[in-house]
């Protein structure tokens, strides 16, 4: 029988390696059991009433690659009582992102559109902008996901994923931009079909 949501994510939080099969097949089935995910309208409730330092709820094109483009900025900013020396981040319109980087083995336990969706996207953005440190972008991460009430199990699986392999993106990234990659449109396509492969052929879709 397939093992429930939470003991796959202790799985996960304890095996921050890469993890054999073995070890990950029984979080995988139809017959899992899983916490219930909050709907549509309590995750923009808790966005726009629970007074935290975020700003701008999320509007996004979908490119038929399952990848998006923010249609209005976002921002987050740490809280005042905040133990970090953290700063405010500014999402800008047309930003490109995946959403939460996890693997498409874990996607029934960690989706990519979880509750942490919005902190995963300013995450996103400070990893490829990279005018702050990774450090500093990782602990960003963390106390979004604090903001948006990530249950403790999901946010260290979470955390501890991107502590663990995020170097890898980081230094992509860093590789990307010095050939001069750029990931902020500046025209947003109407045709659904798209891909953003096919959408980028064009420099002057971006900034």
């Amino acid at each position: 029988m397939p093992a429930d949501r939470r003991e796959c994510l202790r799985l996960l939080v304890g095996s921050l390696a890469v993890m054999p099969a073995v070890m990950v097949q029984p979080c995988l089935g139809e017959g899992a059991a899983a916490d219930r995910e909050p709907t549509q309208k309590e995750w923009l409730d808790e966005v726009f009433s629970s007074g935290k330092a975020v700003k701008g709820g999320l509007y996004l094109y979908r490119f038929s690659d399952e990848m998006y483009a923010l249609t209005q900025p976002i921002s987050w900013a740490p809280n005042a009582n905040s133990p970090k020396d953290l700063q405010r981040v500014d999402v800008p319109k047309g930003f490109i992102t995946d959403f939460a980087s996890v693997p498409r083995i874990f996607w029934s336990v960690l989706p990519r559109d979880g509750t942490y969706l919005y902190p995963a996207i300013v995450h996103d953005y400070m990893y490829w902008n990279q005018s702050t440190s990774r450090d500093q972008a990782d602990e960003t991460l963390r106390e979004g996901m604090q903001d948006f009430s990530v249950d403790p199990i999901s946010l260290n699986a979470v955390y501890w994923g991107v502590r663990a392999g995020g170097w890898v993106a980081w230094n992509k990234n860093a590789k990307l931009k010095a050939e001069g990659a750029r990931r902020t449109l500046s025209k947003m396509p109407e045709d659904p079909l798209i891909k953003l492969s096919d959408w980028e052929k064009d420099p002057s879709h971006f900034q």
